[in-house]
């Protein structure tokens, strides 16, 4: 089956593409070889490119759901499904809106509400509508999963028929970045702030991972020429796309279950690894 990292953008373009990094476990399940690292400027480009993959798992970095609190407070449906067709139904003006409003009403500290993966993975809550944008994400990413005949892990789960099962994991780049060189800064789509001191870090990040430094247990196999477009991204897209790949790899291993928590809110879901 395939493995896939994917960096996800909401509006992407060829400036800031979609990027997703693919890659293969050896036979111990320690070594992830690095196959490539492909980019997708639509996100109809995106999705007919995993529609026309006949089997794959993957970890992507957008949230799958949003936090309990804020459903049942806006009375929108509390199955899973359900919430995912009413949320696309409503345009972005809408839910930046409705959102909003919901943050002023509450106090200042708590004006957003979470879902309780986040406090394990160190995310966004996913109603966060700017910095980043990933309410948007996960408006523009989970119906076109759906589409290409994605299966939802702990979430929802269609009948197992037709093709070989596409398998779709929410991810967190952040969450292994952290394990392996702290709170360092290793990204920014700012050219002012693309420095020497953020390509260091990206290069510690890189060699970390080869290193097989992180508790997941895996190493990374990746030629010369792949490490470098993995430091001169300054972006840090190449990189988050590979460090979800890893979070699939590991996930890919623990299958029915994925690793995931028995226990979690089936309407909210779980960040891979968290």
């Amino acid at each position: 089956m395939l493995l896939l990292g994917c960096d996800f953008s909401s509006a992407p373009s060829r400036r800031k593409a979609i990027v997703v990094a693919t890659g293969s476990l050896d036979a111990t399940g320690r070594s992830l070889a690095l196959d490539g690292l492909l980019r997708f400027p639509t996100l109809d480009a995106w999705g007919d490119w995993l529609a026309a993959q006949p089997a794959w798992l993957g970890a992507f970095d957008f949230p799958f759901s949003l936090p309990r609190e804020l459903v049942e407070h806006l009375g929108w449906p509390t199955t899973w499904p359900g919430l995912v067709a009413h949320y696309a139904s409503l345009d972005r003006a809408e839910i930046r809106r409705l959102f909003a409003a919901f943050c002023a009403a509450r106090p200042a500290g708590g004006k957003f509400a979470h879902r309780a993966t986040d406090g394990p993975a160190g995310s966004s809550p996913s109603m966060k509508w700017v910095n980043p944008p990933v309410a948007y994400m996960m408006h523009a990413g989970v119906p076109r999963l759906l589409a290409a005949g994605a299966v939802f892990p702990g979430l929802h789960v269609p009948p197992t028929s037709g093709p070989a099962p596409r398998v779709a994991l929410e991810g967190y780049p952040g969450l292994l970045a952290r394990e392996l060189i702290g709170r360092r800064s290793y990204k920014s789509d700012d050219k002012a702030r693309q420095t020497e001191e953020r390509r260091l870090a990206r290069a510690d990040l890189a060699a970390r991972l080869v290193q097989g430094g992180t508790r997941l247990g895996i190493a990374l196999h990746a030629t010369p020429g792949q490490i470098e477009l993995l430091q001169d991204d300054a972006s840090g897209d190449s990189i988050d796309a590979l460090l979800c790949l890893v979070q699939a790899a590991w996930a890919s291993q623990r299958a029915p279950g994925f690793g995931l928590p028995t226990d979690i809110d089936p309407l909210e879901g779980w960040i891979v690894t968290a």
